[in-house]
């Protein structure tokens, strides 16, 4: 099942806020309102946001009125503008705005033409989704042996992509071949996403999975509960991986624990010309932390920070998992001088 569809002219995606107590799908027929969901995390993930963005794109185009190339240009550009606005910290987005943007000035014909190049890009991309998280899968899936215990930190699977999942693709491949594989997975505060969409997709697929808070880390590590740790990236620069925040704590216990520390995510992802100082890191509204679920927990008057992701230094990664192989933290220098 994809999260992620067009059907004639409409954005088809389950909105993640309502799981797992409800299936809701939203269908979008304008860009803005692609943009609200993607900020409103309605829908999340680097990978699936830039599909995402892909299509709010293409819908702009398939509603346009515009007759000549150069005016719809200018709409797509504008709708562009929104959605880097959304989520500023994942690579994705940018990548495929980027690429749509690309594949617009270099099609020929009159806007109509234009339009439909976009569209049909999009739905490329989504379909490549797929496949690159399947050879994420098949890679990562080498790394973890019979019998494994595995943490993992948010949500990487299909909730995060277009479908099958990055760090949660790896495990879910693992499963897949046999292999004996049981899941730790962090709750992911302070949106939950690994309470309510990591360990609903286990549970759905029939993957063994404890749920642990965030703070019980260190504590399940020294009772030698884990084997190895997954978890994916928003973006992956030269010196340092982004990802969801809690990340850096969990890679620097598993390093203290000698536990291998693997990065899942699509060359998509990577943003080599950069480092972790350039990065702009989200921050989110305070009351996702001063509040649960609109009740308010904390005193009022009290105040929150709230940043969306964290950044996890290049020494701490054993490895990162990608659609083209498994890569060393040194491979990606040589790749960044190629």
């Amino acid at each position: 099942m994809r999260t992620i569809e067009w059907q004639d002219g409409l954005v088809v995606t389950i909105d993640q806020t309502k799981l797992p107590s409800e299936l809701v799908y939203l269908k979008m027929k304008k860009c803005h309102e692609v943009a609200s969901a993607i900020n409103d995390m309605k829908l999340r993930g680097a990978p699936l946001i830039g599909v995402a963005a892909a299509y709010g794109l293409a819908l702009t185009a398939y509603y346009s009125k515009a007759e000549r190339k150069e005016d719809l240009i200018n709409e797509i550009e504008q709708s562009a503008e929104i959605l880097r606005r959304t989520r500023p910290t994942a690579m994705n987005p940018f990548w495929a705005i980027n690429r749509i943007a690309r594949k617009a000035r270099e099609a020929s014909g009159d806007a109509k033409d234009v339009a439909k190049v976009i569209v049909d890009e999009a739905q490329r991309m989504a379909d490549e989704d797929v496949e690159t998280n399947r050879k994420i899968g098949e890679h990562g899936s080498k790394l973890i042996d019979d019998g494994d215990t595995v943490l993992t930190h948010c949500n990487t699977g299909s909730l995060a992509t277009v479908d099958y999942g990055t760090a949660l693709g790896v495990i879910r491949a693992a499963w897949e071949q046999g292999k004996t594989v049981s899941v730790i997975a962090t709750e992911t505060r302070p949106k939950l996403q690994g309470a309510r969409l990591t360990a609903y997709e286990l549970k759905r697929d029939g993957i063994p999975v404890t749920l642990i808070t965030d703070s019980m880390v260190g504590s399940v590590m020294s009772r030698q509960m884990v084997d190895k740790v997954f978890v994916g990236a928003d973006r992956i620069v030269r010196d340092a991986v982004i990802n969801k925040i809690g990340t850096y704590t969990i890679a620097v216990l598993a390093h203290e624990h000698g536990i291998p520390f693997y990065v899942a995510a699509p060359t998509s992802t990577m943003d080599l010309s950069h480092t972790s100082n350039e990065a702009v890191i989200e921050e989110r509204n305070p009351e996702e932390v001063t509040h649960f679920f609109s009740r308010r927990i904390a005193p009022e008057g009290v105040k929150a920070m709230n940043p969306a992701f964290d950044v996890t230094p290049m020494k701490y990664v054993s490895a990162i998992v990608t659609e083209k192989g498994v890569l060393s933290p040194e491979d990606l220098k040589q790749l960044h001088e190629v």
